[in-house]
């Protein structure tokens, strides 16, 4: 008895270890590509400066992105995102918060391209709504942790004010491409 008291003792801390262990992965290697297609007009912008962190343990993730940092072909147009649509000035980021079903920290750890489902809020233009699409995450032989995921959005839900007289020029849906790379374990 004493014995198993002995080996209770020295497997607890372990036990409690393991069940609050986070295995987080961080990295400021992110872009979000943005494209409005319409018939009259197609615009496109990519922001090279998203920050994410992945708790792998829970599947939760953080992206974070300055409104500023996208950019565009015309300066005129990055300049009309900016202060007319976006008003970045008063909404500087975007920021999506939640967690992807099906992640489990070995992925993170052998090469391998995994699917996953990616539900959360995405905060935009002050406006926070539940977004979910499928995503893939994981890691070639080389090397650093990846993951991707596409979504729609429409302006709109995020009280995004089009003026009438170019509504024709931007789409009512905008297709957004996330791209997160070189997750580094924290």
């Amino acid at each position: 008895m004493k014995t198993f008291k002995r080996s209770l003792f020295l497997l607890l801390p372990a036990v409690t270890g393991v069940a609050h262990a986070q295995e987080r992965y961080a990295t400021k290697e992110g872009d979000i590509t943005f494209v409005s297609d319409t018939p009259v007009e197609k615009i496109e912008a990519v922001n090279h400066k998203t920050v994410a962190i992945i708790d792998a343990t829970t599947g939760a993730i953080e992206m974070s992105a300055l409104i500023k940092s996208f950019e565009f072909e015309k300066a005129l147009m990055q300049e009309h995102f900016n202060e007319n649509y976006m008003e970045s000035n008063t909404y500087p980021k975007a920021i999506f918060k939640g967690r992807m079903t099906g992640l489990k920290p070995e992925m993170l750890k052998t090469p391998g391209k995994h699917e996953v489902a990616v539900e959360g809020e995405l905060t935009m233009h002050g406006v926070t709504r539940k977004v979910s699409t499928k995503g893939t995450i994981g890691m070639d032989a080389a090397g650093p942790v990846k993951a991707a995921c596409d979504l729609v959005i429409k302006p709109e839900d995020y009280g995004i004010k089009i003026p009438t007289v170019v509504r024709g020029q931007i789409a009512e849906e905008v297709k957004v491409q996330v791209r997160i790379s070189n997750f580094k374990k924290m």
